[in-house]
């Protein structure tokens, strides 16, 4: 019995699928209040659990085209020739956008580059700022007011999907696509080789945020699609910008040096490598490519070329590209490692010298077509992959589809080794009209465990816990319905990323959402209220911080509310916690009466907890000696 047969069967008998296939979307999503949803465009029907939305921002003047602004319907999807590489969003666009950048002709079909010529796309913040980046440039918010986001400015500079990252007072934006112009201009070019062309990293000083001014631009041979910064702990005054491009190699007319060449014809190859890119903040026009990481070599023999070499893994697997880019790279600088998610391949590497990454493993999937991004955990001893099947631009959460087919994969990192964990995709059945897979991330920091919140396109948003990396959990949701009631518009959410407490959703087609958490059975009011304790100055999600948390009751209390949960702590010894940080918050100093004896009862609650802890085992057990922490340095505030 062949794959495609099973699958075909799917669609009539679901539940015998999933027993015979073991994959199949389990029967029980059709109850899902996700599944049906009403198409629309700006009424489509939506579906939450313990998530509220709290703003809703269209995009703005001059970001969408008037005529269709919901887009275009996508082309229909092209059946792959066997044997060939499983072609993606990233390729389809580049190649598509063309020398002149103009959009299609009238009568002719829809390419997908016309859909996404205005599709919104990743976000990063800074202070009370967001931006938004686009196929169309980017855009400035303020975010004082998380549930009442305010428009700053919008740069418009065409040139590919708009990836951006903050650094002070400046914005790096990535370039891929041929029509990108050095001087932002919406014309495109004509030419084939032509000066005017600008593919690589766009550096803005942002100090005018009404007037952002362009002051340097890197080019290199293959574009950026997206790009990642890496802090050097030892120098703050020097950024590097790891570049991934997946676009087609430039001619060395164009820019010299650029070769697309086998690395058996060319050793000097562009392809098989990664760009770094030096930044000095004080003086950002000298920016420059200071290395080319061969990353996917041979570690024996030296060929370039070392990695997953591209088609499928056996009967009933998927089929992945070759490795000879990386599509997305996450920087964990203090941890020294980064992760790279590099076509057919996962990758973990080395950058305590960040000039010259060095890769410390690689490993395949039979599930997964495309390595598209990753994720650290909160301490970095795990990493999150995505799958991205179908490109992002197709239908990839359907009930016929397999759980472990553009989903999740976790996976422990064991003496600085990938060791695979368990998958997650998100678990409502999605339709035929709405492009679905996994997409961008980042981590809810609430202490003692590991939550992501992630977008899956028109599958909406999705909150999941991966403590318990092998059986992941979803704990909250928000979802629309499909675009349109007839065709699949490209739609949905590019990225759903955690900052100070809101969860900022970029929607492809719709434009800015703002969500809140909601206490639930999954997640109590303390563990939210920790989470938002722990602000960062900047969030750029492929450059991930250490979290740490302030000695505050909440915190203590939402590892209180976790034990309990999992029946780690007596009810008499969390009744006796709970009372002791309430007459804790009642003292204002020291001297008030009571004080001293609030805190020699907050040092016995924390011995004793240290005393459970070594009783305890596991997640648990270090969840007792973080309390145990908290509380002593609860009561060192208080003497």
């Amino acid at each position: 019995m062949t794959p495609s047969f099973v699958r075909s069967v799917c669609v009539v008998a679901l539940a015998l699928c999933a027993a015979i296939t073991g994959h199949a979307q389990a029967p029980a999503a059709a109850t899902d209040p996700r599944v049906g949803l009403t198409p629309g465009f700006r009424n489509a029907g939506e579906a939450a659990r313990n998530l509220q939305l709290v703003a809703t921002l269209p995009k703005p003047e001059g970001f969408f085209d008037p005529n269709t602004p919901a887009g275009p319907p996508l082309p229909p999807e092209q059946t792959e020739k066997p044997g060939a590489e499983p072609e993606t969003a990233a390729d389809t666009a580049t190649t598509q956008a063309n020398q002149d950048g103009q959009p299609t002709q009238a009568g002719a079909p829809p390419s997908i580059n016309s859909q996404i010529s205005f599709a919104n796309s990743d976000l990063a913040f800074s202070g009370d700022l967001m931006f938004v980046g686009s196929f169309h440039g980017f855009t400035i918010y303020d975010i004082e007011n998380g549930a009442k986001p305010r428009l700053l400015s919008s740069v418009v500079c065409p040139g590919g999907q708009g990836d951006v990252s903050v650094y002070r007072n400046l914005l790096i934006v990535s370039v891929e696509q041929t029509r990108g112009r050095i001087d932002c201009g919406t014309g495109g070019v004509k030419e084939t080789v032509s000066a005017e062309r600008f593919r690589g990293i766009r550096i803005f000083d942002i100090s005018d945020l009404r007037q952002p001014r362009q002051v340097a631009a890197v080019q290199t041979c293959r574009g950026s699609h997206t790009h990642t910064l890496v802090t050097d702990p030892r120098n703050r005054d020097k950024l590097y910008v790891y570049v991934s491009g997946t676009g087609v190699v430039r001619s060395a007319d164009e820019l010299a040096g650029c070769s697309g060449k086998d690395p058996k014809e060319d050793p000097s190859t562009s392809l098989f490598s990664i760009d770094v890119i030096e930044v000095p903040v004080t003086a950002p026009e000298r920016a420059r490519i200071v290395s080319q990481p061969r990353i996917f070599s041979d570690s024996t023999t030296g060929a370039l070329a070392g990695l997953w070499q591209g088609g499928n893994h056996g009967p009933g697997t998927q089929s992945s590209r070759s490795t000879r880019s990386c599509h997305d790279i996450t920087v964990f600088p203090e941890v020294g490692l980064a992760a790279g998610a590099c076509a057919g391949n996962g990758l973990l590497l080395d950058i305590s010298d960040p000039v010259h990454p060095v890769r410390l493993d690689a490993v395949t999937d039979k599930s997964f077509a495309y390595w598209h991004s990753a994720t650290f955990s909160i301490d970095g001893a795990r990493v999150i992959f995505t799958d991205e099947w179908g490109g992002g631009t197709r239908p990839r959460c359907r009930a016929l589809d397999p759980i472990t087919w553009g989903a999740n994969a976790v996976f422990d990192v064991v003496d600085r080794k990938l060791r695979f964990a368990g998958y997650y995709k998100m678990p409502a059945a999605q339709s035929e009209l709405e492009n679905c897979v996994a997409h961008n991330g980042s981590l809810i920091p609430v202490p003692g465990r590991d939550i992501m919140v992630q977008a899956w396109y028109q599958g909406g948003i999705s909150v999941f816990d991966f403590s318990d990396a092998a059986n992941p959990v979803e704990i909250a949701f928000f979802d629309r319905g499909p675009l349109d009631a007839k065709e699949l518009i490209l739609g949905g959410y590019w990225s759903a990323y955690w900052y100070n407490g809101h969860i900022y959703g970029s929607e492809i087609s719709r434009g800015m959402d703002v969500f809140t958490l909601t206490p639930s059975e999954f997640l109590s009011k303390n563990e939210i209220d920790a989470a938002r304790l722990a602000s960062v100055a900047e969030l750029n999600v492929q450059h991930q911080q250490r979290t740490s948390w302030p000695p505050s009751s909440v915190v203590a209390l939402a590892y209180v509310d976790q034990l309990t949960r999992n029946r780690a702590i007596q009810a008499t010894s969390a009744g006796a916690i709970r009372a002791t940080l309430e007459r804790a918050d009642r003292v204002r100093n020291s001297r008030q009466r009571g004080a001293a004896g609030v805190v020699s009862q907050l040092d016995a609650l924390a011995a004793q907890m240290d005393r459970d802890a070594r009783a305890t085992s596991g997640r648990d057990a270090t969840r007792l000696q973080a309390l145990a922490s908290t509380l002593r340095g609860r009561a060192a505030q208080l003497r």
